[in-house]
């Protein structure tokens, strides 16, 4: 068996996500799909909670029939800042994998650097399939929705996500301090 390791921000998913994955999909028994940067939500850069962007991810698989070919998990990867030893740190959190799909030179570098066998898989319209595009869209009251599957935009617009993303583009100076400094408890 054959299980291969697939690793986004999702931030939101999009139908270049998806093609992607389909692309895994065709490729392997398996699929474990990491999902980076799993600490962060509430910025511009990371807006969705990992629950969020499984919810999507869950939601987004289903639709497109990917849930039903093969086997899938879904795995939190929380940012380390430590590329030496960012691959050990993965495998440490993720079932035993073969093959690595990726379309980001580093992360196949980093990859390639331990041994494993690195697939880029290809990129989908990237200049407007890009998670950067879709939420400055958002952010610009732009339509977005077409950029991603179906079941992501009703996902997305019931839990304000459009919403979230201005507040936080709103004084994002502000935004970004408040929301990074520690969350002080008053003792008693």
């Amino acid at each position: 068996m054959k299980r291969g390791l697939f690793v986004g921000r999702f931030q939101p998913v999009h139908k270049g996500h998806i093609k992607a994955l389909e692309f895994v999909f065709d490729q392997v028994d398996e699929v474990i799909i990491g999902i980076g940067s799993a600490q962060a939500s509430h910025t511009l850069k990371n807006p969705f909670t990992t629950g969020e962007r499984m919810e999507m991810l869950i939601r987004a698989l289903d639709e497109s029939g990917l849930s039903k070919k093969k086997r899938y998990y879904l795995i939190p990867l929380p940012d380390i800042n430590f590329n030496a030893i960012w691959v050990p740190y993965v495998e440490s959190m993720v079932p035993k994998f073969e093959v690595v799909f990726t379309g980001n030179s580093l992360v196949a570098q980093l990859f390639r650097e331990r041994g494993y066998k690195v697939v880029v898989q290809p990129m989908f319209k990237k200049d407007i399939l890009s998670a950067t595009e879709i939420r400055r869209r958002m952010i610009e009251g732009e339509p977005w929705e077409d950029l991603v599957p179906k079941s992501v935009a009703e996902y997305i617009k019931e839990i304000r996500g459009v919403e979230r993303i201005r507040m936080l583009a709103t004084n994002l100076e502000s935004s970004e301090k408040e929301l990074q400094a520690p969350i002080r408890i008053p003792e008693y």
